[in-house]
């Protein structure tokens, strides 16, 4: 709770034959790293055959060249980078998820939390259902391979599954012979596909992952639509399609993307520019020099520079070979990795009045610790500003915030937050001003709720994150 936990990444390679789309794969899921760094996974489709390897760890650790090797060539691969909003960290929580089942195989990986996942796997087994997974991915591959015994094919089963699975939910399906991408109805996280030279086409929850591979960005696919890729032709279903307004999670453009993507038409980086202006208008401050905590702060840095006339300067040095704070579990070794992640550059800073920049303050604890450094590098006043508003509320779409219990906006004041994490001033963004990054009017197009309160959809009836190891272990103790 450091920071907030991740979306997760999914990746799909569907060619015209047979090459090495692991390694397409692979270098997609690298450029999707930062959306989940516990486990990984690619599946490779020769022809009808699946070989997959998935483990907890980063892509470059999971797939060594021996790896690499042994899932070959094909003419099909799906990939996903995991970190678990639902559902524990254990290696068999890590996708893609491989399904055999009566009339074939599937492979699945997804992104985002079901808020009726819980209801459903109840349902389920009762039904004779054996669960080998914790995570609510598993859930969405049983009822589609459950509608898929009736339905004439793996898309129209997708699509009548799409009647009970509520949530969030983008997720691309490799059958024996397709591949399909699906977005849910409110669109709360991003799904885009293009092509390259060669005519493979690429899936991908962000263009920077396009980019990487070298494929052309064609287009997003739709809130509420499926898009199968099928032999030489592409079909779209579009029974779903605005069945409900567009709510796509604002914190995509605030921190989960990366600034070189583009979400629905909207330049990531330009959005970030955009919610550092408003902090400059919203919240100036007498001082000498801004900065960004890297690296989704400095984008935002940027804009509250130019707005402000305040010169921007490099404050940290960050550690490209360790992952993210809120990865690592426990908090004494989450506090160890701040002190070697990041390091203030006293050159920019001493002796003179910091505007600390940052997307947002969730628990408090890290921000405390970043203005330490800066005073410890001899800046004289630090001035916390972030590009979000304050979080008040759960997220049950996939962000990781399940309860209101350890928000730091929850339990203190404006005053009290300034004073704990050691800042002279602070200054959040306004929930006016979301609307301004993406172009929209307030509300509208996208999803605040764990900035408002305004959910889109039902609230879970359970909503803890490890309800489905809780549920395994209360069974045991009454053995």
């Amino acid at each position: 709770m450091n920071k907030l936990h991740e979306e997760c990444g999914v990746f799909g390679v569907y060619g015209k034959g047979k090459s090495a789309v692991a390694a397409t794969a692979y270098y997609g899921l690298f450029a999707l790293q930062h959306r989940g760094q516990e486990s990984c996974g690619i599946v490779v489709n020769d022809d009808g055959l699946f070989h997959y390897h998935k483990d907890n760890g980063l892509v470059n650790d999971v797939f060594t060249p021996e790896i690499m090797a042994e899932l070959g060539e094909g003419n099909m691969a799906l990939g996903h980078t995991r970190y678990g909003t639902a559902g524990t960290g254990d290696r068999l929580n890590a996708q893609p998820i491989v399904v055999n089942h009566i009339k074939g195989r599937l492979a699945l990986s997804h992104n985002g939390n079901l808020v009726n996942s819980f209801e459903l796997r109840q349902e389920l087994e009762l039904e004779g259902s054996i669960f080998h997974t914790t995570s609510d991915t598993e859930v969405i591959s049983y009822i589609i391979t459950k509608e898929r015994l009736k339905a004439p094919s793996i898309e129209e089963a997708i699509n009548r599954a799409m009647n009970r699975i509520k949530g969030a939910y983008s997720f691309i399906v490799m059958s024996t012979s397709k591949m399909i991408a699906v977005r849910d109805p409110h669109g709360f996280h991003p799904l885009c596909y293009g092509v390259t030279e060669d005519g493979t086409y690429i899936i991908a929850s962000e263009t920077c992952a396009l980019d990487a591979v070298g494929a052309k960005f064609v287009r997003d696919v739709e809130p509420g639509e499926i898009v199968v890729f099928d032999g030489s032709e592409i079909r779209t279903i579009t029974d779903h399609v605005g069945e409900t307004p567009k709510h796509l999670c604002i914190f995509e453009h605030i921190y989960f993307s990366r600034p070189d993507s583009v979400v629905d038409g909207i330049s990531v980086h330009r959005a970030r520019v955009t919610a550092g202006a408003c902090l400059a208008m919203e919240h100036p401050a007498p001082a000498d020099v801004v900065i960004g905590v890297p690296d989704s702060g400095l984008d935002a840095a940027i804009g509250y520079s130019r707005q402000s006339g305040i010169p921007y300067g490099i404050g940290f040095i960050k550690n490209k070979y360790i992952g993210r704070t809120f990865i690592a579990p426990g908090q004494k070794v989450r506090e160890d990795k701040v002190r070697i992640k990041l390091n203030a550059v006293s050159e920019t800073v001493k002796g003179k009045r910091v505007v600390l920049v940052d997307d947002s303050i969730v628990r408090g604890t890290t921000s405390a610790r970043i203005v330490k450094l800066l005073r410890e590098a001899g800046a004289t006043e630090v001035h916390m500003r972030s590009s979000a508003p304050p979080f008040i509320n759960p997220c049950y779409y996939g962000t990781d915030i399940d309860s209101r219990e350890n928000l730091i906006a929850v339990n203190h004041t404006m005053d009290e937050i300034c004073r704990i994490i050691g800042a002279d001033s602070l200054g959040y963004l306004n929930l006016d001003h979301l609307g301004m990054l993406i172009g929209v009017p307030r509300g509208c197009g996208y999803c605040s709720a764990c900035f408002d309160g305004n959910y889109p959809t039902e609230i879970p009836s359970c909503t803890d994150k490890n309800r489905f190891e809780r549920k395994l272990s209360e069974r045991g103790d009454k053995k």
